[in-house]
This record gives structure tokens, sequence and C-alpha cells, in this order.
């Protein structure tokens, strides 16, 4: 059993090898006049903003504005009417 959990930790070792790289980062992200950050994600090769204003902010890894993306709102789910009896 000890052999099975070195070699499962072995493997995970080995398999991801790039799992403790650090993340690089721009120092700042320059977002347009008057837009808020709500929220923050990465991908591959971008971050993405999304601001309090329902929009998608994408900027690349060195911090230049790539695209911006405009969220339709949609409606409230849980302000529907009720369709049971």
């Amino acid at each position: 059993m000890i052999v099975g959990v070195i070699t499962v930790v072995g493997l995970l070792v080995t398999r991801m090898p790039n799992a403790a790289a650090p993340v690089m980062t721009p120092d700042r992200l320059t977002l347009p006049q008057g837009a808020r950050a709500a929220a923050v994600t990465m991908g591959n090769d971008f971050i993405a903003v999304v601001t309090e204003d329902d929009r998608i902010l994408i900027f690349n890894r060195d911090g230049s504005f790539r695209q911006e993306v405009e969220v339709i709102p949609g409606t409230d789910p849980s302000a529907a009417p009720n369709s049971q009896p």
C-alpha cells in the first residue's frame, strides 16, 4: 500500500510539472473611464474583466486591450411568475 501511494504521488508530480509554475500577470490593467471591475478570470493567453455595467473586457497577458463583449441582460428567473396552479 505504501508503494502504491508513493507511485501515485510520483505520477502526479511528473505528469503535472507546470502546476506550480507562477502565473504571469501585468502590473496594471487600464479599464475604460467609469468602468468598475466586478470579476476577473484568466485563460491561457488572456485576462477577462467583467464590469458592473455588463461588459466583458478581454486583455492580452501583457495588459494590452484585445476585445470588448457586451452582455445583454436576461430576465431574472426568480422574478418569473410561477407556472404551477
